[in-house]
């Protein structure tokens, strides 16, 4: 699993690149962090993608983390205990 954190200044960059973090599997954590778990193959997409479509836009103010975890040790709080439950509905 990859957690993919980001602060980009320029509006239309920002949101083409929560687009293309969403089409490759991600959910947002938060308003700038994102979970991709997805398999190595789209990963290695989403890592390509970013170096050539996104990096020579990105200016000197910008910063783009990318957290590769098994979640073996995530200690989580709040809404995020429930991310990896199942939610059943009744009728």
């Amino acid at each position: 699993m990859l957690v993919v954190s980001y602060d980009i200044s320029n509006d239309k960059l920002r949101t083409r690149f929560a687009k293309m973090l969403t089409k490759s599997g991600g959910v947002r954590l938060q308003y700038s962090v994102y979970e991709i778990n997805n398999s190595k193959r789209i990963q290695d997409l989403l890592r390509v993608k970013i170096e050539s479509e996104f990096r020579k836009s990105f200016d000197g103010g910008d910063s783009i983390f990318i957290f590769e975890t098994e979640m073996q040790n995530a200690v989580k709080y709040g809404n995020a205990i429930h991310r990896d439950q199942d939610l059943v509905f009744f009728d």
